[in-house]
């Protein structure tokens, strides 16, 4: 399997497109707001987990080589440092 190179920028921008495509109506609901939700960016697979290593370790033994992308559930950063995280309202 040949892998195509992408930047971090390319991969960030295909992961939020399909977070608000198709991911964003399904997870964000109050149970899951500010849990983890990862993405494998080639499939469009994701799964949501509190901090989301056990998502990614999921997400891998499915898709070995799997491009994977995070997304806090309800924020606009994953974390903070000293600093407040402001919900999103959408």
């Amino acid at each position: 399997m040949q892998t195509i190179l992408l930047s971090r920028e390319e991969v960030a921008r295909r992961a939020k497109h399909l977070y608000e495509s198709t991911i964003r109506q399904k997870i964000e609901i109050e149970e899951n707001i500010g849990k983890m939700v990862i993405i494998d960016i080639e499939t469009g697979d994701c799964e949501v987990d509190k901090t989301g290593l056990k998502a990614a370790r999921s997400l891998m033994a499915k898709h070995p080589y799997a491009r994977l992308f995070g997304i806090c559930i309800g924020y606009n950063v994953a974390a903070s440092l000293g600093g407040v995280m402001e919900r999103v309202n959408k």
